[in-house]
């Protein structure tokens, strides 16, 4: 069985070094983590876990909640967390908390209680409780996706900027008449986007009509029933956007059951580029946000917050990509027409 002291040689730093990378005790540049890393795996060094545990009072595991593990668009972020936290020697524990907040509260206790060195979570509607008892027992821990609280370390994306693009975008084909139906009510995220939705209008000289905007959308029958609302409007939207993946599904089911045509009839672009989006005839313009690099950065800021705790909390904000296809193009009458079933996409 190789010692500390080889992994040590191996990999070119000190005792101590490994020590730091292996206990999670002291930052470690990534540099030196990566090669103390390869030497573990190399060599098939494996430290006494016990041992280890009573030392540091550590278990070298994270919780990871996830408000709705059902959602397309958690499953990059899921991905690369338990990636960049197996190549730091970290187990993660997966818990969905299915937009509940009583269950967020009963999974933020029990991963405290299975003494978790940290969590990372994507925070409820209401989170409000799980958060104050995150505070409460001093757990580290980082918000993903959705800005919710201060006190801890936030990542997610810049949605004024990528809700900017996206309606400069619809709006360069000449659309004045422009419709939001938004995602679920009470999140941050969904309050960003309506009050970016809005702002971008104004910026392309366009007014925003309240009664084009569907403000709360909880999954995509929702969505589907808000788009037939506006488009059953006496003076409809020339071009849909749509605050999430959920929302476009909707969207596209909706406009598809009133025998509408994308982009002939009716523009269509939003949020949340998803797998299936180059399924869909025509081709749908998506916002792609970097779930990716939101995942590892989480799990990289989450191991330095339990490494040194007097570490002033951060609030990172990526840029996403604006992920330009073909549903969109210039304004054309929309004619009433019957509710017909139809299939969501066209393959």
């Amino acid at each position: 069985m190789p010692t500390m002291a080889e992994v040590a040689r191996r990999a070119g730093v000190s005792v101590s070094t490994v020590s730091h990378v292996i206990n999670h005790t002291r930052f470690v540049s990534p540099e030196k983590a990566r090669l103390i890393n390869d030497a573990i795996a190399a060599m098939g060094y494996q430290p006494n876990e016990l041992a280890r545990s009573l030392k540091v009072a550590s278990t070298n595991s994270v919780g990871l909640a996830i408000s709705a593990i059902s959602n397309p668009y958690f499953t990059d972020i899921i991905c690369a967390v338990e990636a960049e936290c197996a190549r730091l020697g970290l187990m993660v524990f997966l818990s969905d908390t299915q937009e509940d907040p009583d269950r967020e509260l009963s999974v933020v206790r029990a991963f405290h209680q299975r003494r978790v060195d940290g969590v990372i979570l994507a925070p409820s509607g209401s989170p409000q409780r799980a958060i104050d008892y995150l505070a409460e027992k001093k757990l580290p821990c980082v918000l993903i996706d959705r800005f919710a609280d201060q006190r801890f370390d936030q990542i997610g994306v810049e949605n004024e900027t990528a809700m900017r693009a996206l309606i400069d975008h619809v709006a360069s084909f000449g659309h004045k008449r422009i419709g939001y139906i938004a995602g679920q009510p009470g999140l941050a995220t969904t309050r960003e986007r309506i009050e970016a939705f809005r702002a971008s209008l104004v910026a392309n000289g366009l007014e925003c009509l309240p009664h084009y905007v569907s403000p709360e959308n909880v999954d995509t029958a929702s969505a589907t029933a808000s788009t037939h609302a506006i488009l059953s409007l006496p003076s409809s939207p020339t071009a849909l956007v749509t605050g999430n993946n959920m929302t476009t599904i909707g969207a596209v089911r909706a406009i598809r059951e009133r025998g509408l045509s994308i982009p002939g009839d009716l523009s269509l672009a939003g949020f949340d580029d998803f797998e299936w989006a180059d399924c869909f005839e025509p081709r749908l313009t998506l916002v792609a946000q970097p779930c990716t690099e939101i995942g590892r950065q989480a799990a990289t800021l989450l191991c330095a917050r339990i490494a040194s705790s007097g570490l002033e909390p951060q609030a990172v904000r990526l840029q996403a990509t604006l992920q330009v296809r073909q549903s969109c193009a210039g304004p054309a009458p929309i004619m009433s027409a019957p509710v017909r079933s139809a299939p969501v996409m066209s393959i």
